[in-house]
């Protein structure tokens, strides 16, 4: 049997952004076994992706060495004869694990001193030639110097009946009225967050339409939610920080509609194929945007945007406060 460790990105929405490569090698190895080396915090995403035999945890924090803990983690994937390894983040720490390990083929795009003996298949990266983060991941699946077969299949995630139903009892949630589910939060800053008075306000908007709204993310989006509903939305239910990363999936597959910064909950949406509205600011939808057909991207061109900052970098944050709720319910009544 082919086996291939896969090593997992850290953010949940590149993690997501994985799957059409794990699909293109099974398809290419009918039959293999892929493990993901991966975070804690994306573990039950995988286990979610057929594909996924096995997920082993990546106990490295972000900018931490600790060079003998992952020299002995390398030492101990190397008994399980892996045939290759493909590492998906681009840091030299990344692949650290994977030389210390000895599995024969080692994948990866050259960086951050990447290249041989660290990676035996190191490969250039063309920015231009691939410019969604989605192909450079499926790319690394193909042979070297082999073309990338577009387009690349869209991440595609499946819930049962049961797990939904049973998500939506244990939270005391039901069906009754279409669901509009909001994703408020955004782990990597303020800046991709739209502003919680307009979420408070779409809110209002759409329960006086016949919606009922859920609030969903992590509990650091808590505050941020619990603050939605405390302008006029008592109606609207709050389970961020109720809910493990499956549960969310569960109750994002029963929206009608979802309303989401750009977080690894938009991800999540695109490949349940919900119709959404995808709210860019400092961001780019040219990189790593919701991929569906039912996901539209709303966003302004302003001269300042896309800026990748966390925080707007001049104070006036006109990317999200010019995106206003009125701007949004016209996409939602196109919808």
């Amino acid at each position: 049997m082919h086996k291939i460790l896969v090593v997992s990105p850290s953010w949940v929405g590149d993690a997501m952004l994985t799957q059409p490569m794990l699909a293109r090698l099974n398809q290419r190895h009918p039959g293999c076994q892929i493990d993901m080396f991966a975070p804690s915090w994306t573990e039950s995403l995988f286990r979610q992706m057929p594909e996924v035999h096995n997920v082993i945890i990546n106990p490295f924090q972000h900018g931490e060495l600790r060079l003998g803990a992952r020299m002995k983690i390398g030492k101990q994937l190397g008994l399980e004869k892996y045939d290759q390894v493909i590492v998906l983040p681009n840091s030299f720490k990344s692949a650290l694990v994977p030389f210390f390990s000895r599995i024969p083929i080692r994948t990866g795009f050259i960086g951050e001193m990447r290249y041989a003996p660290v990676l035996t298949d190191a490969r250039k990266l063309d920015k231009k030639e691939l410019p969604l983060m989605v192909e450079r991941f499926a790319q690394l699946a193909e042979p070297p110097n082999f073309p990338l077969d577009r387009p690349v299949p869209q991440p595609r995630l499946q819930v049962s009946e049961e797990q939904r139903q049973r998500v939506l009892q244990r939270l005391n949630l039901d069906l009754s009225k279409p669901v509009a589910v909001f994703c408020p939060g955004a782990e990597y800053g303020s800046a991709k967050r739209w502003p919680i008075p307009y979420y408070a306000e779409l809110a209002q908007r759409l329960s006086d339409s016949g919606f009922t709204v859920w609030l969903v993310g992590s509990p650091k989006d808590k505050e941020i939610a619990d603050k939605i509903i405390a302008l006029g939305n008592q109606d609207s239910r709050n389970v961020c920080g109720g809910t493990d990363l499956a549960d969310a999936i569960a109750l994002l597959s029963c929206a009608d509609l979802v309303i989401s910064n750009d977080s690894g909950l938009m991800h999540f949406a695109a490949a349940l194929d919900r119709p959404m509205l995808a709210l860019f600011g400092s961001s780019s939808p040219d990189f790593t945007p919701p991929l569906s057909p039912k996901a539209e991207v709303v966003k302004l061109d302003l001269k300042c945007s896309p800026c990748f900052k966390r925080e707007c970098p001049l104070g006036h944050f006109n990317c999200m406060m010019q995106l206003t709720p009125d701007l949004v319910w016209q996409k939602i009544e196109r919808m």
